[in-house]
């Protein structure tokens, strides 16, 4: 059964400032790596069709596939890496209240992929107040 991962993305605003950060930091030829301190129990649900949620200002906007999640070094050393796909999938704007580290998120309640909506391609904010007033 899959399950997915939400975080919130800490230092940058925008999916264009998340992207930028990660072009800078990024190796040739190295798949984007997410590091975690806590290994998911639940590992095995969340490389099985599951995807890491990205919490931007209080706002669910997008999902990148999950594709491997190890744990690296050994008791106090020990972190997780989570292996991510390059591409950021935009979903439609859902408010989220903050929280620490990462949480579950259930199939059921994940938002829906924006090319699942007719591809329409609003603001964030636009979408996030038509969402809001029950119009998207």
């Amino acid at each position: 059964m899959t399950v997915h991962l939400i975080k919130l993305v800490v230092g940058c605003d925008t999916v264009e400032d998340l992207l930028d950060w990660h072009a800078s930091q990024a190796r040739a030829g190295q798949p984007w790596t997410l590091h975690t301190r806590q290994t998911p129990k639940r590992a095995a649900e969340l490389t099985d069709g599951g995807s890491l949620y990205r919490v931007y200002k209080g706002v669910i906007l997008t999902r990148q596939l999950i594709l491997d999640v190890t744990t690296v070094g050994q008791g106090q050393d020990a972190r997780c890496e989570m292996v991510l796909d390059e591409t950021l999938i935009r979903v439609a704007p859902t408010p989220r209240r903050p929280f620490q580290g990462w949480r579950y998120l259930e199939p059921k309640d994940a938002p829906p992929d924006l090319e699942g909506e007719g591809g329409l391609d609003a603001p964030p904010e636009l979408a996030r107040q038509l969402r809001e007033a029950g119009l998207w």
